[in-house]
């Protein structure tokens, strides 16, 4: 049967519901979304900080480094300047012997170095000339015996003639600079190729330039080296972060996603009827959103089978009552003697064929009519122009005998729904229709279109009434169920199903609406009549009733 074309479906809101409000959340509506971005975030935060903080510190030690060189350096000018060390008149000049003995007895500490330039930028004196201290790089270990020396390539030793000119232009240049009057504070390259804090104090005698001291601190490479080992720290900490993300993003994200595909595998090899997961389910997350909407689900499908089940049931069980009766009829026509025997077993086989015909068409609809909810788009409907069109097919088509139906809008203007006209003309016919079934001959079927606040999210109501004998009390919910049928006197036999107000109820309340049975009541106390109201949400841009 079609009835299970749109089990997998998800049942929609009902017109007019309003969403449950969810949570709210940090991060585009997710919370696992938030967290996966602030531990990323946090990590890169980390790396970044880190790198500021080392950026920083290393700035301000070659400040530092400069600032100290400077303080030293303006000591030794203030004594280099002076007449002692000074020879010539009137134009002073330094003493390189003078200028040499005082570099030896000043302490020049390990690391550093001092030159003195004359004011042509010739090399006066140098610490490493007048102390013990050795420059340059250690010797390679030696070879072994029988091994020749290694040859340097031209390439090689023309990169180190190139760097050694460079280091010394730059050497030159700061010199050049500080003979004009200005100290130097630079970093740059020695003619070992290492990276040097410099400064560039010019020695002055009163105020003429007599030449240059430059000091040299060759220890920038150490302390870069010391900053990247301080960099590792950070480095260690953003990578345990995302390590630490990617095993929340398992735990919490892979292993439940894992175990839900495998809960569905479980009811679809039909070894379970719907997913139950109760600790997936009690999270606050989108996890937990998944679990409850495919437990949801699930159970919805399995009330589906129940119900599609039970529908097979009830349709066999239908259709066997008419079969039976036309087999019987026919084992019995051989037998009959007389014209009139056979065309009153002609006639119940009729009544049969027609009973069967009717069961069979309002089968057909009844299992294509979850398919067609699902298929149609909720839209706008005008459901006072829709009564009315429905109410004006039937007058045109008024037979002698037959009961009227009369239409009233009560609220005074045009009613607005969200639904699907089809179904929803179905819904109105049906009623009707039975209304008109259980009527006497030339009555009135009443149908009434109204607003009220009594049930704020079904404020519209469309009411049936009719002047037949009622339905009995005991009865009242019973007339909804499936091919539930009591027919009243008169009525042709096999004219009624027992699907009509059971498609009723079904396409109601896929419209987030509610459908009720009652008796009328006359002055006397007495039932007049059986009253059916259908209540449904209005559309959202629908008008407050004046």
């Amino acid at each position: 049967m079609a009835l299970d074309t749109a089990i997998a479906k998800a049942d929609p809101l009902p017109p007019g519901a309003v969403e449950p409000r969810r949570r709210l959340k940090r991060f585009g509506g997710s919370r696992l979304g938030g967290l996966i971005l602030a531990l990323n975030l946090l990590s890169l935060l980390i790396l970044f900080v880190g790198a500021l903080a080392l950026n920083e510190w290393q700035r301000g030690l070659i400040e530092a480094r400069q600032q100290t060189l400077t303080a030293q350096g303006e000591l030794l000018v203030k004594v280099l300047g002076d007449e002692e060390i000074t020879r010539g008149d009137p134009q002073p000049a330094l003493d390189p012997f003078k200028a040499a003995e005082l570099l030896i007895d000043n302490f020049i500490p390990e690391g550093q170095r001092a030159r003195l330039f004359d004011i042509d930028g010739l090399l006066v004196a140098d610490s490493y000339a007048v102390t013990e201290v050795i420059p340059g790089q250690p010797l390679p270990p030696a070879l072994p015996a029988g091994t020749p020396p290694p040859t340097p390539d031209a390439d090689s030793r023309s990169r180190d003639a190139a760097e050694l000119d460079r280091a010394r232009g730059a050497l030159a240049a700061e010199v050049e600079q500080a003979l004009d009057g200005e100290p130097q504070a630079t970093l740059r390259l020695s003619e070992s190729g290492d990276r040097v804090v410099s400064v560039s104090i010019p020695v002055r005698h009163v105020q003429q330039v007599l030449g240059v001291l430059t000091l040299e601190a060759g220890d920038v490479d150490e302390t870069l080296a010391a900053q990247r080992r301080a960099l590792m720290p950070f480095a260690l900490v953003a990578l345990a972060v995302n390590l630490l993300g990617s095993l929340l993003m398992h735990l919490f994200v892979a292993r439940p996603v894992m175990r839900l595909s495998a809960a569905a595998d479980e009811v679809r090899l039909q070894r379970a009827r719907a997913i139950s997961l109760p600790d997936l389910e009690g999270r606050k997350d989108e996890i937990g959103d998944l679990a409850r909407s495919l437990e949801t689900m699930t159970e919805t499908l399995s009330d589906r089978m129940d119900a599609i089940e039970a529908f097979a049931a009830d349709v066999s069980h239908e259709i066997k009552n008419p079969l039976t009766s036309i087999r019987s009829a026919l084992e019995t026509l051989p037998l009959v003697k007389t014209a009139a025997q056979r065309e009153k077993l002609t006639s119940l086989l009729q009544q049969d064929v027609r009973r069967l015909d009717r069961l069979i068409t309002d089968i057909s609809n009844a299992s294509r009519l979850d398919a067609e909810l699902n298929r149609d788009r909720p839209r706008a409907i005008d459901l006072t122009q829709l009564l009315t069109e429905i109410v004006g097919v039937y007058e045109s088509g008024l037979k002698p005998g037959e009961a009227r139906v009369v239409f009233e809008a009560l609220s005074g203007d045009h009613v607005q729904i969200m639904g699907r006209d089809g179904p929803l003309g179905q819904v109105f016919r049906n009623l009707i229709d039975n209304a008109r079934s259980f009527s006497p001959p030339g009555g009135t079927v009443r149908l009434s279109l109204d607003r009220d606040d009594i049930d704020p999210d079904r404020p519209v109501r469309v009411r049936i009434e009719d002047d037949g004998p009622g339905i009995p009390p005991e009865n009242l919910e019973t007339v909804f169920e499936r091919f539930y049928t009591a027919r009243p006197r008169g009525t042709a036999f096999g004219a009624n199903s027992g699907l009509g107000l059971s498609i009723v109820r079904q396409i109601v309340e896929a419209h987030g609406g509610r459908v009720s049975a009652a008796n009328r009541t006359d002055a006397a106390g007495g039932v007049g009549g059986a009253r059916f109201e259908v209540a449904l949400p209005a559309a959202p841009t629908a008008g407050r009733r004046a």
